[in-house]
């Protein structure tokens, strides 16, 4: 099925609102198997909506607009796509019940203008909005399909996921299965050189590769007649990628590294605490937002000056004079004395030149050394980013000690 989605707001052409609804449909569509072709953002005007909707549909099976479903006089999305689609708006007795609610329950009164947010197409399949007043639709005329949403994403997400999702999966005489494989320690190119003899030529299953800062990520995708078909389709695939990039590899459940990493320090009972200079408490901080995480996670010092490093966790001034702040041995003390201070089982420590300036030619932007120890297990990381962005160093050097801390996890066993 080939799709456009039609976003529609003045507001989205002054760029006073990011589209993230796009992007977060592209991405839904794209996991169903639904191809994405066209991205259109469209104001306020029923003219310009009306020429674009059918250009959208001359090459498109399926198009969805988000936002102009409003109740004020510039929300025209419904009436522009009933004259397209050839149908009428009347009022949904359903909706309308559920528009009354929503106003008594939260004890405000009703204006008038609200009421033509009940106002739907004859022949639509009505989505209820569970989160805001105005309901979605599919509409379907000649073998095409218009799907209206609400325009802000806590509306539209919930909406899709809960309505829009099942109504499309309903309609295909296939079943979809996919996963998403996360790597670290490999960019997006390399992954895919190493993958393309299970690339090229491709058919079912299909690979995909994506970008994000710092990792690469993989969906594994099949279409079958039945969900156990593709099922076993993706996991026969997932065992040939292993093959391929499995020291890369370290969820198949498209679990980030906090949350795996979280997850594994619950099952297993075992503390953590975190010394950071460079990042600043940013291990920390992607730590804490996992929840239950407070079972196991200690504390979280940012130790930044030479005399927050002495003092916090007993680094040596002659180890600070003589190799600096930045080096291997300053780190291997930092997480020493963390945990001696701590008693955690896991402790991390960071410490680095994050940029953009500070850098010298024996020491540049984005030498960072990070210390791990489980236990009695101690071990400091050099880590060059070849990087003068500050963000991107720290953010980088986050994954990168947690990748060291889920690696050290794995490899002590039960």
């Amino acid at each position: 099925m080939k799709c456009a989605i039609v976003a529609v707001g003045t507001e989205l052409l002054f760029g006073h609102t990011v589209n993230t609804d796009a992007v977060f449909l592209s991405q839904q569509l794209n996991l169903m198997g639904i191809d994405v072709l066209y991205h259109y953002t469209v104001g306020d005007n029923p003219g310009r909506l009306s020429e674009i909707l059918k250009l959208a549909l001359s090459d498109c099976d399926l198009v969805i607009t988000t936002g102009g479903t409003g109740p004020t006089q510039d929300d025209l999305t419904k009436e522009v796509i009933c004259e397209v689609m050839g149908d009428a708006l009347v009022e949904d007795s359903h909706s309308m019940e559920r528009l009354i609610r929503h106003f008594e329950r939260r004890q405000r009164p009703m204006t008038e203008n609200n009421l033509k947010q009940a106002m739907m197409p004859s022949k639509a399949v009505v989505f209820d909005n569970d989160n805001g007043t105005a309901p979605g639709f599919a509409l379907e005329s000649n073998g095409k399909i218009v799907i209206c949403l609400p325009g802000p994403p806590n509306e539209l997400n919930p909406m899709f996921e809960d309505s829009v999702k099942p109504w499309l999966m309903n309609r295909s005489s296939e079943a979809l299965y996919y996963r998403t494989i996360r790597t670290f320690g490999i960019g997006e190119s390399m992954l895919e050189t190493k993958l393309l003899p299970l690339i090229d030529g491709q058919t079912d299953p299909t690979l995909a590769t994506y970008a994000k800062m710092g990792e690469a990520t993989l969906r594994i995708a099949s279409k079958r007649s039945t969900e156990e078909e593709a099922r076993k389709a993706v996991e026969d695939m997932i065992k040939r990628v292993y093959e391929y990039v499995g020291d890369y590899i370290y969820s198949t459940d498209d679990e980030s590294l906090p949350e795996l990493v979280g997850r594994k320090l619950i099952e297993k009972n075992l503390t953590m605490s975190t010394a950071e200079s460079c990042t600043g408490g940013m291990i920390a901080a992607r730590m804490t937002d996992i929840s239950g995480i407070s079972a196991v996670f200690e504390r979280g010092i940012v130790t930044y000056s030479n005399g927050a490093k002495m003092d916090e966790l007993g680094v040596s001034g002659e180890t600070l004079e003589r190799y600096g702040a930045v080096s291997p041995q300053t780190a291997e003390e930092m997480v020493r004395g963390l945990q001696k201070k701590t008693g955690s089982r896991v402790c991390v420590s960071v410490t680095g030149i994050a940029g953009p300036g500070g850098g010298t030619p024996e020491k540049p932007v984005g030498l960072i050394y990070v210390g791990v120890m489980l236990d009695e297990r101690m071990e400091v990381f050099e880590l060059r980013t070849n990087n003068t962005k500050r963000q991107w160093n720290r953010n980088y050097t986050v994954l990168f000690a947690l990748d060291k801390i889920n690696r050290f996890i794995d490899e002590m066993g039960e």
